[in-house]
């Protein structure tokens, strides 16, 4: 091969392998070296034009060219475009040795083959050149399959930064709704918290005109035996300070002063345990469970409420009927607690009588029962509340115990009253709560409190 077309090879050779191997962002310093080589020769191929130095770069420039080529595809041996370049290379380097040894070594069979390795050497050029040119043209072909991945991956991180973008401002708007929710819970907490001092104060509006008349009674009681007592005094007196006392007059007279005073006791002790009564209802529930005759509870309810109905309405009457188990001890309960949630059902019972005698069915007439029983298994107290009245269509005793739920008219009821004796015959004292009603024939709640 003359030297001028190997030197021009080079320079292509060079170019390529820069080019194609992107050495400069793979290998930058190197790259600086196939630089200076890639310009060296194109000096050289100025120089071998020289006859003088034609042999002597001609000996030494094909080895260094092969050389440098060789060790940039080996620094990109990991490069699969290089490991192509090694294919396109190692023939011609191969060949390139052999004819370098045998040339040396046996220079008589070398000038006898010198045809054959001047055939070789022209082969394994144009397989350089060919193989090189097909991997110039598969690294093309990588180069723009990666620039394709890269534009993919920057629109990816342009969508990605897009969506970051939009996830900032959501969040933001889910930040601004969190904050709002937060004071609409806030604000329909204390609603809430209103509603249910509303309905324990109605609770207690309907206790208020049964204990006015059940306290009646006692301080007319108080009152009648207190003037009697003054008048029975009076006379003791005027007994004692005469000159003949009668003693037999006078024992009467103390008799029937210390029985007065003991009636007196006895309707005032009554009348401060109706106030009692009152004042449990009305405070605050402390939680504290304490011994409890239910029986005696119910009874007392069941009077409040009946009264209080009459106090409204003086038109109001209801046949109130009792079967209280005598074999019931006391129970553990929060008594203010259970009291509204009898005078809960009572008085649900009441308006349920009144609203079925205002139909004027023939015959009818409205009861009330409240009964108890002890449950052996498990150990506990069943209470039941029964009426004769309107009863409960199946379509709404789903939603009977749901808070704000009502079957009363537009004003009547808060619909808070059965919600909140349900958590507190539930939640507060663990028991059950349910009812049986049939339209038209009356409806029983039963509330069972385990011991």
């Amino acid at each position: 091969m003359e030297l001028i077309p190997e030197i021009s090879f080079a320079i292509g050779a060079i170019h390529l392998i820069r080019k194609s191997l992107e050495t400069s962002k793979r290998l930058p310093e190197w790259d600086r070296v196939l630089s200076k080589v890639w310009m060296g020769s194109v000096v050289l191929f100025l120089l071998s034009l020289i006859p003088w130095l034609h042999h002597f770069i001609e000996d030494i420039y094909s080895k260094l060219i092969y050389l440098i080529l060789l060790l940039t595809v080996w620094f990109l041996r990991d490069y699969k475009p290089a490991r192509l370049f090694s294919l396109a290379l190692l023939p011609f380097a191969a060949v390139y040795v052999a004819d370098r040894l045998v040339r040396f070594a046996v220079p008589s069979f070398y000038a006898s083959f010198e045809d054959f390795f001047d055939t070789a050497g022209t082969f394994t050029g144009l397989w350089l050149i060919g193989f090189g040119i097909y991997a110039s043209i598969q690294t093309n072909k990588e180069r723009k399959l990666r620039a394709k991945e890269e534009e993919q991956i920057r629109q990816a991180e342009a969508r990605k930064a897009e969506l970051e973008h939009l996830v900032v401002e959501r969040t933001s708007e889910l930040t601004l709704q969190k904050e709002e929710l937060e004071k609409t819970l806030i604000e329909l907490k204390a609603a809430q918290a209103q509603l249910v001092h509303s309905e324990k104060m109605a609770s207690l509006g309907e206790l208020t005109a049964g204990i006015a008349h059940e306290i009646q009674n006692p301080l007319n009681f108080v009152n009648n035996f207190s003037e009697l007592s003054v008048e029975l005094a009076q006379e003791l007196a005027a007994e004692i300070e005469k000159p003949d006392p009668d003693i037999e007059l006078i024992k009467d007279l103390s008799s029937d002063l210390t029985q007065n005073q003991e009636k007196i006791n006895h309707h005032g002790k009554r009348a401060a345990n109706i106030v009692t009564a009152m004042l449990q209802h009305a405070r605050t529930n402390t939680g504290k469970k304490e011994p409890t005759d239910l029986n005696a509870l119910a009874d007392e309810y069941l009077r409040l409420a009946y009264h209080g109905l009459r106090a409204k309405d003086k038109s109001f009457n209801a046949k109130m009927v009792t079967d209280f188990d005598p074999a019931i001890d006391k129970m553990d309960v929060v008594a203010q607690d259970i009291g509204r949630v009898l005078l809960n059902l009572i008085n649900n019972a009441f308006y349920a009588v009144t609203q079925k005698k205002s139909q004027n069915p023939a015959g009818y007439e409205p009861a009330v029962t409240v009964s108890s029983s002890r449950l052996l298994k498990p150990s506990g107290i069943e209470i039941r509340i029964k009426d004769n009245g309107t009863g409960i269509p199946d379509s709404v005793k789903e939603k009977i115990f749901q808070p704000f739920f009502t079957t009363k008219p537009t004003g009547q009821g808060t619909g808070l009253g059965l919600s909140l004796a349900y958590d507190i015959v539930t939640k507060g004292h663990g028991g059950t709560m349910k009812l049986e009603s049939r339209e038209g024939e009356g409806t029983e709640f039963i509330i069972r409190l385990p011991r």
